[in-house]
């Protein structure tokens, strides 16, 4: 393991004003998003999409590293250079997303375990050769009645460090991303309790396993009221548990926390990241590391049209100055109206 260059990537990767694009989306993900533009999901057209994200003009200013899948770290530009070779040469860190999804837990009606241990070792010398220099793992919590239980908790931790344990040795930052959902009616009190103990666990486990802290990233939720609760708290108080919650279970040798949105609005998720920001004294960077709230307009805008290939990056840029203004406490609701 060579810590430094481990320390090196971490570091550039939650480099205040700049955060991470999570082109990650699964085939079959992908082809629910461009559903909704009504687009045929084909090799190519997931190609041309990704193409227009990555190559969008001053795209590096605002973005530090790109989450790619299986797919799409395989595939070239138009001039066929390679993404990751591309995204490199841009000042852009390839990633890889690892984990093979949320499996039902046997035992546990509700809960999910996340999968993909099994030949993640050979998988990841692979991605290494390929430009990978981070990497990606997802774990996710429900909230419900009775759930997430300890032992849920437990075993998407275990699997979460055993993951950050393997990326390291390959000399591959781990993302180590444990998501509370937002999904249900839960009060933000009760995210913050079910956050709160989902994060001292999974830094427990990576401990256990000689995580080197310093060369991860973390990818949680924020503490967020639950989408159908009657109450949602407002951004403020948003920002204000999630920070507080941080400062209790994170430890201060990891560089940086970069959120994910789970479901929040664009405006939503830029908006809590700024407030964040805004606080002082913070041991780590808080920066983004967002798919849909950076996608969403871009998608629309590009629509699948060859003629709207400019007109979606144009919208991608505006989200990602958006996101990279908020990391410096620097976003005002009034930007939104302002071209890219």
């Amino acid at each position: 393991m060579n810590r430094s260059e481990l320390e090196r990537v971490a570091r550039a990767m939650v480099t205040k004003g700049r955060g991470i694009l999570a082109a990650d989306e699964s085939t079959s993900t992908i082809k629910k998003r461009f559903d909704g533009i009504k687009l045929e999901s084909t090799e190519e057209h997931r190609r041309t999409y990704r193409e227009m994200l990555f190559t969008a003009p001053g795209a590096k200013e605002w973005i530090s590293g790109v989450i790619l899948y299986d797919e799409t770290i395989r595939q070239k530009t138009r001039e066929g250079t390679p993404f990751p070779a591309y995204l490199a040469q841009h000042d852009m860190l390839p990633g890889i997303k690892v984990d093979t999804g949320a499996k039902a837990l046997a035992g546990f009606p509700g809960e999910t375990v996340t999968e993909g241990l099994d030949g993640l070792r050979e998988r990841l010398i692979e991605y290494h050769k390929l430009g990978a220099r981070f990497a990606k793992w997802r774990a996710v919590i429900d909230i419900a009645d009775g759930i997430p239980s300890r032992f849920a908790v437990k075993a998407n931790a275990h699997a979460l460090a055993r993951y950050a344990a393997l990326c390291q040795e390959t000399e591959i930052v781990p993302i180590v991303e444990p998501e509370v959902l937002m999904d249900g009616g839960h009060s933000l009190e009760r995210c913050e309790e079910v956050t709160a103990g989902v994060l001292q666990t999974v830094f427990d486990v990576l401990f256990a396993h000689r995580v080197y802290l310093e060369g991860m990233v973390l990818k949680p939720n924020m503490v967020i009221s639950g989408k159908k609760a009657a109450n949602r708290a407002s951004p403020e108080q948003v920002a204000e548990a999630t920070v507080r919650c941080l400062k209790r279970h994170v430890p201060a040798a990891v560089p940086g926390i970069a959120f994910l949105s789970g479901g929040q609005s664009p405006q939503e998720a830029t908006l809590h990241l700024s407030l964040m920001n805004q606080s002082a004294a913070l041991p780590w960077q808080l920066t983004f590391s967002y798919g849909r709230a950076l996608q969403d307009t871009a998608l629309k805008g590009w629509g699948g049209a060859a003629a709207n290939f400019v007109a979606g990056q144009k919208e991608f840029l505006k989200r990602a100055k958006l996101n990279g203004l908020a990391t410096a406490g620097r976003y005002a609701v009034a930007l939104e109206s302002q071209a890219a």
